[in-house]
């Protein structure tokens, strides 16, 4: 295949128009460097290879040789796995007693892995019995592997559970050098904080056993490693980022079906079909002989593509049908090793797959890939376009949008897709349902004794004593902590998931899958239409005592939405964060959701609504909020004069682009954050929009975004700003998961909002109090720089201004130094007064009188409000 063959893609009459972008990544020359002092043997090795080591992996080699912590962020096929493997394989040389545990996110990988290592173990002449210890292994096996075996593959859900079985692994723990987690970008959000939690827990029974195992971990390129690296572990670590492999020219397409189209109102069922244009793309590919991977976004779509595709071929080019075919999971093993040997050999010529082959297993360089819809984040999308490109030929990876924020977002903002990276990985250590899990789970494997749950855990005495009163925990004379059953707790807490409140889908008899609650009343609801592995069921009964969904096998030509009403209260301010006069509050926050309605859809139209009879959900979080000034609200009443709604339109477009695009700087699902806008909310006192941890006690996700609101806000706007749409659609303000029908939206007054708060940012702040409260303790003011007087002075000259805005800020600060300061109380109460809000100028009032029963403009107000 030549590289003029890979180029008429891009000048294809038939695809040109819709091509957003095309980015050249030139191709790149190999930087090499010597590493000193090499074992023998591996000077061998190297030498019968013919290779030589890239300055990168010599860099790794050097940190692990000098004791150090490493992690190694270079992007797919760039020998990560060498740079780490054979400094293992020299300790190993020269330690015959040294043992290394591999920790993968998936079977597949271990298994992969493990052929490498085999390799090693021949072509070095060493004798370390490499092993997977899984799920999988059977019972017959595993005592020689835990007697035996110096590297060991596992993947976390395996060593969550036998880590209390820890007697039976004295030698190969007692020898313990390397830990190594492969892939750990994917430890994120709840499974990652779960996973944190399980690292130091095997930190905890290694060290008990005498030995304080060395970290190597290994990712794909993100915006925070050493951040991601200190949480998963607890220690420091070295950063290797600098990829010096050789690489080929690429070119790295965005193409947009949805570029020439404007949606309207009756043209809304006519859009371009992302799925058929995917399948169009796939057959051209595969005609001009480019071997072809095909990524998708669900296991229907690549079965549905695959199906498309080789019908298709039986039309145009018979020889051809046989050799397309499917990738997921739920193919047995055998299958799956034959598709990948297939695509090495080139047997195969396309491929379609969901992201089962996004991560190492081995299947050779490919001439192109297809990236059918944004996977979710950038580092999925890398990783899979990473599947196309041989060191000395030109690739194609094309990237096809489907109409949504974030998609359409790259198509219009190609600088922002191919700059630097953006997203944050999220671990969260302070969720105190993790915490009390995996401390039950290490009180179990070892008697946790006093200072261990602060020094491995970070979490202090009182939620020990906590679970000692929930008799979870027994404290004995010597003020250690026992777990006092026969029971391994680890049983009980999944990985995956936050609470043990699971609903096990069962179709005759048989379990389909296990869900949380909250997803129960989302997509498994009475009458709801779930999807599993491709097939369509329907919800016939939900019995939220016993935990059970029935389902029934129903192919429909309809889908189901979900509705719900979502309230919130304000339990605890813990940060304040000003972004010139913007102001983004963070803290503690109850949230009710009340599921009380669903409808049947087809396609984009609505043919039922049904009651539903569902307790609401509630459950206390943290998250972010802000509010927006009644003077917006008066501007955007003025400007679209006659229009119903225009102000809360605007909020709740607001508040889905904002949405929409998180996943873009903090690597999440939309579906693990919730939000709410409303033009009056009674604990802020003004039209509020909030963003919400979707998860009881919070995972984190809002928190990193308070750092990166500013670069969220800026690129919201920027969206609204690409859009052709005229009155909103999703690309831009809809949401696929609005428990509100969509209802009300404003795309202009959407802009106005977003345009307002970047114009807030560009000022200079007022100079103001406490920028931070932390969680119990209130940030200490220097009575040199600021006083009470001062403060109240602001607010009353900003009340005089008519800024009330403002000036009710300023007294939220003074309030939170001194809620006994009835002069604060009192002005609160008359800005509510002026503002038309009686009854909560009664409450301020009142407040105020209480503290202080002579106060003079306290008692001059309420002779007003009588």
């Amino acid at each position: 295949m030549t590289k003029s063959t890979i180029d008429m893609f891009k000048n294809d009459v038939r695809y040109r128009d819709r091509i957003a972008h095309v980015e050249t990544i030139p191709a790149r020359k190999a930087s090499y460097k010597k590493v000193d002092n090499l074992n023998p043997k591996i000077v061998d090795y190297l030498k019968s290879k013919n290779a030589k080591l890239y300055k990168h992996q010599s860099e790794t080699y050097e940190a692990i040789q000098n004791d150090e912590n490493v992690i190694i962020t270079t992007p797919t096929a760039s020998g990560k796995t060498l740079a780490f493997n054979l400094p293992i394989m020299e300790t190993m040389i020269e330690d015959e007693d040294a043992t290394a545990l591999y920790i993968y996110p998936a079977k597949a990988l271990s298994n992969d892995q493990l052929h490498v290592l085999e390799n090693l173990e021949k072509s070095l002449d060493i004798k370390i019995n490499p092993n997977t210890y899984d799920g999988d292994t059977p019972k017959s096996k595993r005592y020689d592997i835990r007697q035996k075996s110096r590297i060991i593959l596992t993947n976390p859900y395996q060593l969550h559970l036998i880590l209390s079985w820890h007697h039976q692994w004295k030698r190969f723990y007692s020898n313990l050098k390397f830990i190594v987690i492969d892939e750990s970008h994917y430890y994120k959000g709840i499974f990652g904080s779960n996973v944190a939690y399980l690292i130091r827990r095997l930190k905890r029974i290694a060290n008990f056993y005498g030995a304080n195992p060395q970290f190597i971990l290994s990712s794909a390129t993100l915006a925070n490693p050493l951040e991601l690296a200190n949480r998963l572990t607890g220690d420091k670590f070295r950063l290797v980022d600098n990829d010096t492999s050789p690489s080929g020219e690429k070119d790295f397409i965005l193409y947009n079906p949805f570029r020439n189209y404007r949606r309207k109102k009756h043209n809304s069922e006519e859009a371009p079909s992302v799925h058929i244009e995917t399948e169009n793309i796939f057959v051209y590919l595969m005609l001009k002989d480019i071997q072809t991977l095909c990524f998708t976004v669900s296991r229907k779509i690549t079965e549905l593509i695959a199906m498309w595709a080789k019908k298709d071929m039986d039309n145009i080019k018979k020889k051809l049908t046989h050799r397309i075919t499917a990738y997921r999971a739920g193919y047995q093993a055998d299958e799956r090793r034959e598709i990948e040997d297939g695509l090495k050999s080139r047997k195969y010529l396309g491929v379609t797959c969901t992201n089962a082959l996004e991560l190492g297993i081995n299947i050779g360089s490919l001439d192109a890939v297809i990236i059918s819809g944004y996977p979710g984040t950038m580092i999925s999308t890398w990783q899979q376009s990473g599947r196309a490109g041989r060191s000395n030929q030109k690739s194609l990876a094309i990237l096809v949008a489907f109409e949504n924020q974030l998609d359409q977002y790259f198509m219009n903002n190609p600088d922002f897709f191919f700059d630097k990276p953006h997203e944050n990985v999220i671990i969260d250590l302070s969720n105190h349902i993790l915490q009390e899990a995996h401390l039950l789970c290490a009180a179990k494997e070892l008697t946790l004794k006093k200072d261990e749950a602060m020094d491995y855990f970070g979490v202090d005495k009182e939620i020990l004593d906590k679970l000692v009163s929930k008799k979870d925990l027994y404290q004995n004379p010597r003020g250690d902590y026992i777990y006092p059953y026969d029971d391994n707790p680890a049983m009980s807490h999944s990985l995956d998931q936050l609470s043990n409140d699971e609903f096990r889908v069962m179709n005759n008899g048989k379990l389909l899958e296990v869900m949380e609650r909250s997803q129960v009343y989302r997509e498994a609801h009475e009458g709801a239409i779930l999807i599993n592995k491709g097939e369509t069921y329907q919800v016939d009964s939900v019995n939220l005592s016993s935990h059970f969904v029935n389902v029934s096998k129903n192919t429909v030509d309809y889908h189901t939405m979900v509705l719900n009403k979502v309230h919130i209260n304000i339990e605890k301010k813990l940060s304040k964060t000003k972004y010139g006069n913007l102001k983004i509050h963070f803290g503690e926050l109850t949230v009710e959701e009340d599921y009380y309605r669903y409808k049947k859809m087809h396609f984009s139209k609505v043919i039922g609504q049904f009651n539903l009879d569902l307790p609401p959900l509630k459950f206390r979080t943290k998250g972010l909020w802000f509010t927006v000034p009644r003077e917006v609200k008066n501007n955007l009443e003025d400007l679209y004069k006659g229009e119903e709604e225009v102000f809360e339109g605007g909020l709740h477009g607001a508040e889905h682009a904002l949405i929409g695009l998180f996943p873009l700087h903090v690597m999440c699902d939309r579906f693990d954050i919730g939000g709410l806008s409303t033009n009056y909310h009674e604990d802020t006192q003004e039209a509020t929009i909030f963003i919400y941890d979707a998860y009881e006690g919070g995972i984190g996700i809002t928190q990193k975004a308070v750092d990166v609101f500013v670069d969220l806000l800026k690129s919201t706007r920027d969206l609204l700003k690409n859009c052709n749409c005229h009155d909103g659609c999703p690309s831009c303000i809809y949401s696929p998961k609005c428990g509100n029908d969509n209802k009300p939206l404003h795309k202009k007054a959407t802009e106005y909002i977003l345009n307002y708060m970047c114009n807030l940012i560009s000022q200079n702040p007022k100079k103001t109090a406490i920028e931070k409260v932390e969680k119990n303790e209130i940030e200490e003011v220097s009575t040199n720089d600021i006083t009470l007087e001062t403060l109240y002075e602001e607010a009353y000259d900003l009340y005089s201004q008519g800024d009330y805005f403002n000036s009710k800020e300023s007294l939220n600060e003074l309030v939170e130094i001194d809620d006994e300061y009835a002069d604060a109380w009192a002005l609160f109460g008359r800005i509510l007064y002026e503002q038309g809000d009686r009854n909560g100028a009664k409450m301020f009032t009142k407040r105020a009188l209480k503290i202080d029963s002579a106060n003079e403009d306290a008692n001059e107000l309420w002779l007003e409000l009588k």
